[in-house]
């Protein structure tokens, strides 16, 4: 919005940037956040030298996120690194996720006859391109299913597991009933990200998911944007159903329209769920991965009879996240009981042994409406995925609705000439 002209005001009631999806540091601070009141031991090194998040997330070296921060250039802020590997689990054992035809015809996930079908199929999805028929060998991207596309292949249940939860990165089974084109564009997504760096798709920050929110505060900040931390809300003041300001410590900010997260209009959102996440510390790499420093475990609903997948996302002292010789890996999912915490065993064990954990359980929400009337712009809570892509999407939306056109990334990069407020650097 800042790049577009417009005069931002950004509002935080934390005193720190990135509201949920923060970075704690140091350490002593997570305890407190959770309630442990005795702190971290001395074994856990220096508490400064932990920046923990409390919603895992990845970045698609493809995706939205990574082209949102390439054309904004927010990428001068920060540096990443490539996540070692990407698992999945399969009757109590991880293997590692084949996204290549070489990787796959060395597979252990598969049979011999299975993985000459599954290479028929990624090279299928390869050059499957929308546009040319020519391409499709019988298949409708608007209206074959899913199910019927892996059928054509003749694809066995644990490769469509796979597929869909590791490559296409669904929750849940609803997808196979839905024209294919989405799945297809997703398998691409995740092989060309794969391409980029080789060892897999996903790329993550140094010092952590914080740095995110900052790096877009100073691109804010570099067209004129105002940032204040530490800023109680105290009301949204309404007139004639559109919001004209907001109100804190006695003083009004008038504004035009407002973009907020869910926390701060309680009664304009309704819950659509929870997520269970469990933080823990570790201090040796998680089994069976060649020791990464960090990586992604799926465990696909259907392996432990569940609705959603289990993710599992580990990172460590190699991202400057958390002190020399230690490890964070955090396991999330969508609640489907009364019992959360035993939703995400199958995940812990693979974790043994843990030093710490810290359990949150979050209510999830989205906005009743879509804001065009009220003005006031809503985003929903951080979903269970570990990329950013369902964020991105909803990112969009909002400024879709906002601008009355559809974001384009073209229209973010940054003027030849702007150099407003780059001279110190």
């Amino acid at each position: 919005m800042s790049v577009n002209g417009k005069k931002v005001l950004h509002m935080d009631r934390n005193p720190y940037y990135g509201g949920e999806s923060s970075s704690i540091t140091p350490l002593e601070e997570l305890y407190k956040r959770f309630q442990l009141l005795e702190g971290p031991p001395e074994s856990m090194g220096r508490g400064r030298d932990w920046n923990v998040d409390l919603i895992p997330k990845f970045l698609m070296a493809n995706g939205q996120l990574v082209k949102m921060l390439l054309y904004t250039e927010v990428t001068r802020y920060l540096d990443f690194k490539v996540v070692e590997g990407s698992f999945v689990y399969k009757g109590g054992k991880i293997y590692k996720v084949p996204s290549t035809e070489t990787e796959a015809l060395a597979s252990n996930l598969m049979g011999m006859f299975e993985k000459r079908r599954f290479r028929k199929f990624l090279v299928f999805v390869a050059n499957f391109d929308e546009n040319d028929p020519k391409t499709f060998e019988g298949v409708d991207p608007q209206t074959t299913s899913m199910r019927d596309v892996y059928r054509k292949f003749d694809l066995g249940q644990d490769v469509i597991d796979f597929t869909g939860h590791a490559l296409a990165l669904y929750r849940t089974d609803d997808y196979l009933d839905q024209p294919c084109l989405e799945t297809i564009n997703r398998i691409k997504l995740y092989s060309e990200s794969l391409a980029r760096y080789g060892k897999s798709p996903y790329l993550y920050p140094l010092y952590g998911l914080g740095e995110l929110p900052q790096g877009f505060a100073r691109l804010s900040a570099i067209y004129g944007g105002t940032y204040m931390l530490n800023k109680p809300v105290d009301d949204i003041i309404m007139e004639n159903g559109k919001v004209v300001g907001v109100k804190s410590e006695g003083e009004v900010a008038r504004c035009k329209q407002l973009i907020c997260d869910p926390s701060y209009i309680p009664d304009r959102v309704r819950k659509a769920g929870q997520v269970i996440r469990i933080i823990c510390i570790l201090s040796h790499p998680i089994k069976n991965t060649n020791d990464a420093n960090s990586c992604q475990i799926i465990i696909p609903q259907n392996q432990v009879n569940r609705k959603s997948d289990i993710y599992v996302c580990m990172i460590s002292y190699a991202h400057n996240v958390a002190a020399q010789g230690k490890y964070i890996a955090i396991a999330s999912t969508t609640v489907e009981t009364t019992d959360p915490e035993k939703e995400v065993e199958p995940a812990l064990e693979l974790l043994e042994p843990i030093d710490q954990k810290f359990v949150a359980i979050s209510d999830l929400y989205e906005p009743i409406d879509d804001g065009c009337e009220s003005q006031v712009f809503c985003s929903c809570s951080y979903d269970a995925t570990t990329h950013f892509e369902t964020t991105c999407n909803d990112i969009k939306d909002i400024y879709k609705r906002m601008a009355g056109m559809a974001f384009d990334f073209e229209n973010m990069k940054r003027k030849q000439n702007d150099v407003f407020g780059e001279a110190e650097q």
